[in-house]
Protein backbone atom coordinates (compact mmCIF):
# COMPACT_ATOMS: atom_id res chain seq x y z
CA UNK A 1 0.00 0.00 0.00
CA UNK A 2 0.93 3.51 -0.76
CA UNK A 3 3.41 2.38 -3.18
CA UNK A 4 3.84 5.47 -5.56
CA UNK A 5 5.33 7.90 -2.98
CA UNK A 6 8.60 8.93 -1.99
CA UNK A 7 9.38 5.36 0.16
CA UNK A 8 6.79 3.34 -1.52
CA UNK A 9 9.01 3.95 -4.94
CA UNK A 10 12.00 2.91 -2.92
CA UNK A 11 10.35 -0.23 -1.21
CA UNK A 12 9.16 -1.48 -5.13
CA UNK A 13 13.00 -0.61 -6.38
CA UNK A 14 14.23 -2.54 -3.55
CA UNK A 15 12.14 -5.68 -3.56
CA UNK A 16 12.60 -5.66 -7.84
CA UNK A 17 15.92 -6.16 -7.24
CA UNK A 18 15.89 -9.36 -5.40
CA UNK A 19 15.51 -12.08 -6.96
CA UNK A 20 14.25 -14.09 -4.38
CA UNK A 21 11.14 -11.86 -4.90
CA UNK A 22 8.91 -13.43 -7.36
CA UNK A 23 6.19 -11.12 -7.30
CA UNK A 24 5.34 -7.64 -6.35
CA UNK A 25 1.93 -5.78 -6.31
CA UNK A 26 2.44 -2.52 -5.85
CA UNK A 27 -0.83 -0.70 -4.58
CA UNK A 28 -1.62 2.83 -4.99
CA UNK A 29 -4.79 5.51 -5.15
CA UNK A 30 -3.52 6.79 -8.90
CA UNK A 31 -1.82 4.16 -11.12
CA UNK A 32 1.70 5.49 -11.75
CA UNK A 33 3.37 5.68 -15.48
CA UNK A 34 6.17 4.39 -13.79
CA UNK A 35 7.29 0.51 -14.12
CA UNK A 36 9.36 -1.89 -11.97
CA UNK A 37 10.16 -5.29 -12.91
CA UNK A 38 7.92 -8.09 -11.62
CA UNK A 39 5.75 -5.60 -10.43
CA UNK A 40 1.80 -5.71 -11.11
CA UNK A 41 -0.02 -2.35 -10.10
CA UNK A 42 -3.59 -2.26 -8.83
CA UNK A 43 -5.84 0.85 -8.21
CA UNK A 44 -7.12 1.16 -4.79
CA UNK A 45 -7.94 3.33 -2.06
CA UNK A 46 -7.06 2.43 1.90
CA UNK A 47 -9.75 4.28 3.50
CA UNK A 48 -13.25 2.65 0.80
CA UNK A 49 -11.75 -0.12 -1.36
CA UNK A 50 -12.21 -4.00 -0.91
CA UNK A 51 -8.02 -4.88 0.38
CA UNK A 52 -8.63 -8.48 1.14
CA UNK A 53 -8.58 -9.81 -2.44
CA UNK A 54 -5.73 -7.60 -3.41
CA UNK A 55 -4.20 -9.38 -0.38
CA UNK A 56 -4.56 -12.54 -1.40
CA UNK A 57 -1.79 -15.37 -1.66
CA UNK A 58 0.65 -12.63 -0.34
CA UNK A 59 3.62 -13.67 1.85
CA UNK A 60 3.86 -10.14 3.38
CA UNK A 61 2.35 -6.76 2.87
CA UNK A 62 4.06 -3.54 3.40
CA UNK A 63 1.77 -0.44 4.80
CA UNK A 64 3.30 2.79 2.81
CA UNK A 65 -0.42 4.80 2.81
CA UNK A 66 -0.50 7.85 4.61
CA UNK A 67 -1.76 11.16 3.64
CA UNK A 68 -0.14 14.36 5.43
CA UNK A 69 -2.57 16.81 3.70
CA UNK A 70 -5.41 18.40 4.14
CA UNK A 71 -3.60 19.56 7.69
CA UNK A 72 -7.01 22.11 7.66
CA UNK A 73 -8.77 18.99 7.90
CA UNK A 74 -7.97 16.37 10.36
CA UNK A 75 -11.21 14.31 9.69
CA UNK A 76 -9.86 13.42 6.54
CA UNK A 77 -6.34 12.80 7.16
CA UNK A 78 -7.41 10.41 10.33
CA UNK A 79 -10.11 8.74 7.88
CA UNK A 80 -7.65 7.41 5.96
CA UNK A 81 -4.00 7.33 8.46
CA UNK A 82 -5.79 5.67 11.03
CA UNK A 83 -9.20 4.00 9.94
CA UNK A 84 -7.68 3.03 6.43
CA UNK A 85 -4.32 1.40 8.60
CA UNK A 86 -7.14 -0.81 10.77
CA UNK A 87 -8.13 -2.04 7.11
CA UNK A 88 -5.33 -2.66 6.27
CA UNK A 89 -4.75 -4.97 9.12
CA UNK A 90 -8.08 -6.45 9.21
CA UNK A 91 -7.80 -7.85 5.49
CA UNK A 92 -4.02 -9.17 5.98
CA UNK A 93 -5.46 -10.73 8.27
CA UNK A 94 -8.57 -12.08 6.58
CA UNK A 95 -6.07 -13.05 3.66
CA UNK A 96 -3.87 -14.80 5.88
CA UNK A 97 -0.43 -13.12 4.98
CA UNK A 98 2.19 -13.95 7.10
CA UNK A 99 4.16 -10.51 7.48
CA UNK A 100 3.29 -7.51 8.29
CA UNK A 101 5.32 -4.67 7.86
CA UNK A 102 3.54 -1.32 8.45
CA UNK A 103 5.36 2.30 8.04
CA UNK A 104 5.96 4.48 11.92
CA UNK A 105 7.87 7.10 12.35
CA UNK A 106 9.92 8.83 14.64
CA UNK A 107 6.57 10.91 15.30
CA UNK A 108 5.53 8.57 17.08
CA UNK A 109 7.20 8.91 19.94
CA UNK A 110 6.82 10.63 22.99
CA UNK A 111 9.00 13.56 23.30
CA UNK A 112 12.27 12.74 24.50
CA UNK A 113 15.79 13.98 24.67
CA UNK A 114 17.90 15.70 21.97
CA UNK A 115 21.47 15.42 23.85
CA UNK A 116 21.56 11.17 24.19
CA UNK A 117 19.41 8.83 21.92
CA UNK A 118 16.48 6.11 22.87
CA UNK A 119 15.74 2.63 21.89
CA UNK A 120 12.72 0.93 21.21
CA UNK A 121 11.85 0.80 24.17
CA UNK A 122 10.81 5.28 24.68
CA UNK A 123 7.22 5.31 24.53
CA UNK A 124 5.59 5.72 21.29
CA UNK A 125 2.27 8.32 22.70
CA UNK A 126 2.88 10.91 20.28
CA UNK A 127 3.51 14.45 20.39
CA UNK A 128 -0.88 15.71 20.75
CA UNK A 129 -0.58 19.08 19.04
CA UNK A 130 0.34 17.59 15.42
CA UNK A 131 -2.50 14.97 13.43
CA UNK A 132 0.21 13.44 11.81
CA UNK A 133 1.88 12.29 15.80
CA UNK A 134 -1.30 11.78 17.08
CA UNK A 135 -2.00 9.55 14.61
CA UNK A 136 1.16 7.74 14.17
CA UNK A 137 1.01 7.11 17.76
CA UNK A 138 -2.56 5.95 17.60
CA UNK A 139 -1.86 3.33 15.08
CA UNK A 140 0.95 1.81 16.88
CA UNK A 141 -1.79 1.04 19.92
CA UNK A 142 -4.29 -0.58 17.14
CA UNK A 143 -1.18 -2.87 16.29
CA UNK A 144 -0.49 -3.66 20.11
CA UNK A 145 -4.08 -5.38 19.78
CA UNK A 146 -3.27 -6.54 16.10
CA UNK A 147 -0.55 -8.69 17.84
CA UNK A 148 -2.40 -9.65 20.72
CA UNK A 149 -5.29 -11.18 18.75
CA UNK A 150 -3.18 -12.48 15.48
CA UNK A 151 0.24 -14.23 17.27
CA UNK A 152 0.64 -16.08 14.35
CA UNK A 153 1.39 -13.08 11.98
CA UNK A 154 5.01 -11.28 12.41
CA UNK A 155 4.76 -7.50 12.31
CA UNK A 156 7.59 -5.40 11.91
CA UNK A 157 7.52 -2.03 12.72
CA UNK A 158 9.57 0.92 10.96
CA UNK A 159 10.67 4.19 12.66
CA UNK A 160 12.36 5.92 10.37
CA UNK A 161 13.49 9.66 10.61
CA UNK A 162 13.37 11.84 7.84
CA UNK A 163 13.75 10.58 4.46
CA UNK A 164 14.85 12.15 1.40
CA UNK A 165 15.78 11.99 -2.06
CA UNK A 166 16.01 13.98 -5.09
CA UNK A 167 13.24 12.90 -6.97
CA UNK A 168 11.12 13.21 -4.11
CA UNK A 169 11.66 17.26 -3.53
CA UNK A 170 9.01 18.61 -5.32
CA UNK A 171 6.24 16.41 -3.34
CA UNK A 172 7.73 17.79 -0.13
CA UNK A 173 7.52 21.43 -1.41
CA UNK A 174 4.06 20.87 -2.12
CA UNK A 175 3.61 19.07 1.36
CA UNK A 176 5.14 21.31 3.42
CA UNK A 177 6.63 24.44 2.23
CA UNK A 178 3.98 25.12 -0.21
CA UNK A 179 3.90 27.16 -3.53
CA UNK A 180 5.62 30.34 -2.07
CA UNK A 181 8.61 28.54 -1.70
CA UNK A 182 11.21 29.89 -4.12
CA UNK A 183 12.84 27.42 -6.13
CA UNK A 184 15.51 28.81 -7.53
CA UNK A 185 17.01 30.33 -4.37
CA UNK A 186 17.08 26.61 -3.08
CA UNK A 187 21.23 26.50 -3.90
CA UNK A 188 24.20 27.04 -2.16
CA UNK A 189 24.93 30.43 -1.61
CA UNK A 190 20.73 31.61 -2.60
CA UNK A 191 19.49 31.56 0.79
CA UNK A 192 20.03 33.97 2.60
CA UNK A 193 20.64 33.01 6.43
CA UNK A 194 19.20 29.48 8.30
CA UNK A 195 17.22 29.91 11.37
CA UNK A 196 19.01 28.61 14.66
CA UNK A 197 15.94 27.56 16.08
CA UNK A 198 16.86 25.98 19.81
CA UNK A 199 16.01 21.98 19.88
CA UNK A 200 15.72 21.64 15.92
CA UNK A 201 18.09 18.27 15.63
CA UNK A 202 16.98 15.85 13.14
CA UNK A 203 17.67 12.63 11.80
CA UNK A 204 17.45 11.77 8.14
CA UNK A 205 17.92 9.17 5.51
CA UNK A 206 18.02 8.59 2.13
CA UNK A 207 14.74 6.94 0.32
CA UNK A 208 17.19 3.86 -1.15
CA UNK A 209 18.53 3.24 2.19
CA UNK A 210 14.91 3.05 3.64
CA UNK A 211 13.96 1.04 1.03
CA UNK A 212 16.27 -1.47 1.71
CA UNK A 213 15.54 -1.49 5.33
CA UNK A 214 12.14 -2.70 4.38
CA UNK A 215 13.26 -5.38 2.02
CA UNK A 216 14.86 -6.52 4.71
CA UNK A 217 11.70 -6.58 6.76
CA UNK A 218 9.91 -8.67 4.65
CA UNK A 219 12.60 -11.07 3.82
CA UNK A 220 14.46 -12.25 7.47
CA UNK A 221 12.27 -13.97 9.79
CA UNK A 222 12.31 -10.32 12.24
CA UNK A 223 9.89 -8.70 14.03
CA UNK A 224 9.04 -6.03 16.36
CA UNK A 225 10.25 -2.23 16.03
CA UNK A 226 13.35 -0.77 14.23
CA UNK A 227 14.66 2.50 14.42
CA UNK A 228 16.31 3.71 11.14
CA UNK A 229 18.45 6.59 10.50
CA UNK A 230 21.52 7.43 8.89
CA UNK A 231 24.05 9.39 10.59
CA UNK A 232 24.91 12.33 11.30
CA UNK A 233 22.43 14.26 13.63
CA UNK A 234 21.36 17.19 11.70
CA UNK A 235 21.35 20.71 13.30
CA UNK A 236 20.87 24.26 11.76
CA UNK A 237 24.61 24.45 11.26
CA UNK A 238 24.92 21.11 9.49
CA UNK A 239 22.32 22.96 7.29
CA UNK A 240 23.96 26.12 6.88
CA UNK A 241 26.76 24.19 5.78
CA UNK A 242 24.91 22.66 2.91
CA UNK A 243 23.75 25.68 1.60
CA UNK A 244 26.57 27.86 2.12
CA UNK A 245 24.93 30.38 3.98
CA UNK A 246 25.06 31.43 8.26
CA UNK A 247 22.38 30.69 10.85
CA UNK A 248 20.40 33.54 12.74
CA UNK A 249 19.81 32.43 16.25
CA UNK A 250 15.55 32.52 16.37
CA UNK A 251 13.79 31.85 19.48
CA UNK A 252 11.13 28.98 19.89
CA UNK A 253 8.30 31.27 20.53
CA UNK A 254 9.12 33.73 17.70
CA UNK A 255 9.78 30.12 15.13
CA UNK A 256 5.99 28.81 15.74
CA UNK A 257 4.52 31.94 16.04
CA UNK A 258 6.10 33.11 12.48
CA UNK A 259 5.17 29.24 11.71
CA UNK A 260 1.63 29.43 12.72
CA UNK A 261 0.99 33.53 11.29
CA UNK A 262 1.80 31.67 7.71
CA UNK A 263 -0.60 29.08 8.24
CA UNK A 264 -3.57 31.15 9.40
CA UNK A 265 -3.00 33.65 6.44
CA UNK A 266 -3.03 30.26 4.39
CA UNK A 267 1.09 30.51 3.10
CA UNK A 268 2.17 27.94 4.34
CA UNK A 269 0.53 23.99 4.46
CA UNK A 270 2.82 22.52 7.49
CA UNK A 271 0.56 23.05 10.47
CA UNK A 272 2.41 25.06 13.50
CA UNK A 273 2.38 21.80 15.43
CA UNK A 274 4.73 20.38 13.02
CA UNK A 275 7.33 22.04 14.26
CA UNK A 276 6.34 21.81 17.41
CA UNK A 277 6.56 17.93 16.91
CA UNK A 278 10.10 18.33 15.02
CA UNK A 279 11.10 20.57 18.00
CA UNK A 280 10.62 17.53 20.44
CA UNK A 281 11.33 14.35 18.41
CA UNK A 282 13.74 12.33 20.76
CA UNK A 283 17.15 11.17 18.77
CA UNK A 284 16.99 7.65 18.10
CA UNK A 285 19.76 4.02 18.37
CA UNK A 286 19.46 2.37 15.33
CA UNK A 287 21.52 -0.11 16.69
CA UNK A 288 18.47 -2.53 16.58
CA UNK A 289 18.16 -2.44 12.61
CA UNK A 290 22.04 -2.41 12.12
CA UNK A 291 22.32 -5.78 14.33
CA UNK A 292 19.07 -7.39 13.90
CA UNK A 293 17.51 -6.53 10.55
CA UNK A 294 21.40 -6.57 9.79
CA UNK A 295 20.38 -3.13 8.01
CA UNK A 296 23.76 -0.35 6.95
CA UNK A 297 22.46 2.86 5.20
CA UNK A 298 24.90 3.61 2.06
CA UNK A 299 24.31 7.31 2.04
CA UNK A 300 24.99 10.13 5.14
CA UNK A 301 22.36 11.77 6.29
CA UNK A 302 23.89 15.11 4.58
CA UNK A 303 23.82 13.24 1.24
CA UNK A 304 19.79 12.82 1.93
CA UNK A 305 19.62 16.98 2.29
CA UNK A 306 21.74 17.43 -0.71
CA UNK A 307 19.46 15.66 -2.85
CA UNK A 308 16.60 17.47 -1.27
CA UNK A 309 17.96 20.47 -2.15
CA UNK A 310 19.16 19.94 -5.57
CA UNK A 311 15.71 18.62 -6.50
CA UNK A 312 14.00 21.53 -5.00
CA UNK A 313 15.88 23.66 -7.00
CA UNK A 314 15.51 21.47 -10.46
CA UNK A 315 11.67 20.88 -9.51
CA UNK A 316 13.00 17.43 -9.67
CA UNK A 317 10.17 14.51 -9.61
CA UNK A 318 8.79 11.35 -11.46
CA UNK A 319 6.37 9.77 -13.80
CA UNK A 320 3.92 8.89 -10.04
CA UNK A 321 1.64 11.37 -9.23
CA UNK A 322 2.44 11.85 -5.60
CA UNK A 323 6.50 12.58 -7.35
CA UNK A 324 5.17 14.37 -9.63
CA UNK A 325 8.03 17.30 -11.11
CA UNK A 326 7.28 21.01 -9.98
CA UNK A 327 4.32 22.13 -12.07
CA UNK A 328 5.83 25.52 -12.70
CA UNK A 329 3.71 28.80 -11.96
CA UNK A 330 -0.01 26.98 -13.46
CA UNK A 331 1.14 24.15 -10.78
CA UNK A 332 1.44 26.73 -7.73
CA UNK A 333 -1.84 28.74 -9.06
CA UNK A 334 -3.69 25.02 -8.30
CA UNK A 335 -2.13 24.88 -5.15
CA UNK A 336 -3.11 28.16 -3.89
CA UNK A 337 -6.77 27.15 -5.40
CA UNK A 338 -6.36 24.22 -3.04
CA UNK A 339 -6.36 26.89 0.14
CA UNK A 340 -2.74 25.58 0.92
CA UNK A 341 -3.23 22.60 3.06
CA UNK A 342 -6.97 22.21 2.07
CA UNK A 343 -8.42 19.77 0.10
CA UNK A 344 -7.59 19.66 -3.68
Amino acid sequence: MGATGNVGTSVVRALSADESITSIVGVARRLPGWRAERTEWRQADVAAADLAPIFDGADAVVHLAWLFQPTRDPATTWRANVLGSMRVFRAAAEAGVEALVHASSVGAYSPGPKDRPVDESWPTHGWPGAAYGREKAYVERVLDVFEHDHPGIRVVRMRPGFIFQRVAASEQRRLFGGPLVPRRLIRPGGIPFVPDIPGLRLQALHAEDAGEAYRLAVVREVSGAFNVAAEPVVDPRDLAGLLRTRTVPVPRGLAKAAVAAAWGLRLVPASPGLLELALRLPMMRTDRAREVLGWQPRHSSLDALRELFEGLHDGAGMDTAPLAPDGGLAGRVKEFASGVGGKP
